[in-house]
């Protein structure tokens, strides 16, 4: 039975000239006890699909219907939640979740309304911290509340808008077991809204992508008969979750693509190439910097100590990190949240003094910070009154002290152009996108001829869309320069996408290379080739194993994957 139905429903912002369609003929569906995930990447209009179901806005053109009935607003047989929490700071999670159920349930007696609150939440296991107030609380923790209360309406139908993207890799995983676990407990119909093809899959009935916009409609539908319930680290063993996840990346891949040449096309952008001899390799003066004598123990961290000092004592992060890299390799280091991945890379920039042991990149030991080592983190950090090009001659101007001005531009240019801004290089940092402020860092990075480039989760922040086409350009760039690089991600699939080697840490505190994980495959790699290469879920298996195993924190000595 159809519970809500979309037809054509179009939504559109602005007026005149500056009108901007947003979504355009949304038709949709949703049966009574469904779970319908939908895919979309930013700016796509799915935080506009989600209010037009919730009733916060209405519709330019078409009907939504709940039951048949035509939907005039807002209502307690919807519960949303959003990607931010909205809990009032000054109440507990008891009192937060208690004034929805006082605000729907006003018929029902007092400890009828106290059985409910106490209810949902026990579902979403904050009985222990109900006379907590948020501020006292995880991302996590308060991402539950914001789930409790709105079940705690009893609404016939949970609108979830992205709630898990602003979480950590294992928070968002258990929140997912929880969402999963709501469903097949109430037979909730649930819409979820997301940016995570794998967590469509584990959760979701149907998967339906939302074209990029403006003017967003439905793609095509991909119904998932996977079994229930649905294990994140066996499901992958599955043909079906292999075929479905292949077949909804490439055809999101296929959109955006469609849209980047629609928009250059539309802009007639100027086909700008780097200003000297060989626009294929780097220029000369980069060539020069990057000379060597060192391949085999390029990089060194010998026996790597990290302590903070604490009220309580002295904390060892990281404690007894080992290891060799090579001159041009590329290495991913993963594990969870506070495992000590990011001071690593900031002891290697030299950011963070190291306590014990020592860090040696081209025979020279790392005591401090130099334009040597190139950082590129979440932030690309820019200033937002120069231009691209000028962010990057910054550090140019100081890497190529005896360059000419001309050879100086021409590795601004180089880069910039490498990096698909060729057509922006004189636009300001403030007027640029987050992607292609990031583009901008990565160009600066690059453009310094580092010895070492250190990247801290650097896509950690973008859209799936934004973050595949950034991941590609970094491998383009990467393979012409070959610079040594080590890269900070929780992304597993990145990691592989990446890397010759992904270093696998332990949990901290004391945390250490607990595996090393040899990735031999072809380059250059695309993301399309590597959904169909035999090996690629060998790799992605042995990385997910190694990260449940550490989840409720193991520790072992290291050892070769």
């Amino acid at each position: 039975m159809a519970l809500l139905q979309l037809q054509q429903v179009s939504k559109s912002y602005g007026e005149g000239a500056a009108r901007t369609q947003v979504l355009n003929n949304i038709n949709l569906t949703i049966a009574e006890g469904e779970l319908v995930a939908i895919v979309g990447f930013s700016g796509a209009g799915k935080t506009t699909l989600v209010s037009l179901m919730a009733g916060l806005i209405l519709p330019d053109q078409g009907t939504i219907r709940l039951r048949g009935q035509p939907l005039q607003g807002p209502g307690p047989d919807r519960g949303v939640v959003f990607q931010s929490y909205s809990l009032l700071p000054w109440m507990s999670v008891r009192e937060n979740i208690a004034l929805a159920v006082e605000a729907v349930h006003r018929q029902k007696s007092r400890s009828e309304q106290a059985a409910i609150v106490q209810h949902y939440m026990s579902m979403v296991s904050l009985a222990h911290a109900a006379e907590r107030r948020p501020a006292e609380l995880s991302g996590g923790m308060r991402q539950r509340v914001a789930v409790a209360r709105a079940l705690a309406m009893q609404p016939e139908i949970l609108l979830l808008d992205e709630p898990l993207s602003a979480l950590d890799a294992l928070t968002r995983a258990r929140l997912q077991d929880e969402i999963a676990a709501i469903h097949a407990q109430e037979g909730k119909t649930v819409l979820l809204i997301t940016n995570d093809v794998d967590e469509a899959l584990l959760l979701a009935d149907r998967i339906i992508p939302l074209t990029p916009g403006p003017g967003a409609t439905l793609g095509p539908e991909f119904v998932v008969t996977l079994s229930r319930p649905r294990d994140r680290h066996t499901i992958h063993h599955e043909e079906q979750f292999k075929t479905l996840r292949r077949d909804i990346t490439n055809w999101m891949l296929e959109a955006g693509r469609a849209l980047e040449k629609e928009r250059n096309h539309a802009l007639q952008l100027p086909a700008l190439q780097p200003r000297m001899p060989g626009a294929d390799r780097p220029p000369k003066a980069y060539r020069q910097a990057a000379v060597s004598s060192n391949e085999t123990r390029y990089l060194e961290f010998s026996q790597v100590v990290k302590s903070f000092p604490t009220p309580k004592g002295e904390l060892t992060v990281v404690d007894g990190f080992d290891m060799i890299v090579r001159k041009g390799e590329f290495i991913s280091l993963i594990g969870h949240s506070g495992c000590g991945k990011s001071t690593v890379l900031a002891m290697a920039a030299g950011l963070q003094d190291v306590t014990l042991g020592g860090i040696v990149l081209d025979g020279r030991e790392v005591y401090s910070a130099g334009p040597d080592r190139a950082v590129v983190f979440q932030s690309p950090s820019l200033f937002p009154w120069l231009t691209a090009r000028q962010n990057v001659l910054l550090g140019v101007e100081r890497v190529y002290p005896h360059a000419t001005r001309a050879e100086r531009r021409d590795v601004v240019e180089y880069y910039l152009s490498r990096v698909g801004l060729g057509d922006a290089m004189d636009k300001s940092a403030a007027e640029l996108s987050n992607g292609m402020k990031q583009r901008v860092g990565i160009a600066r990075a690059f453009a310094l001829s580092p010895k070492l480039l250190l990247l801290d989760e650097p896509f950690g922040m973008l859209d799936s869309l934004t973050r595949w086409s950034l991941q590609e350009v970094l491998m383009e760039v990467w393979s012409r320069s070959q610079v040594t690089t080590l890269c900070v991600t929780h992304d597993v699939d990145e990691a592989i996408l990446l890397a010759d080697r992904v270093v696998m840490m332990s949990n901290g505190p004391h945390a250490r290379i607990g595996r090393i994980l040899e990735v031999d495959l072809p380059r250059p790699r695309s993301r399309a080739q590597l959904l169909t290469h035999p090996d690629y879920y060998h790799y992605r298996e042995k990385l997910l194993s190694f990260l449940d195993e550490y989840e409720h924190g193991h520790k072992g000595k290291q050892e070769a994957a």
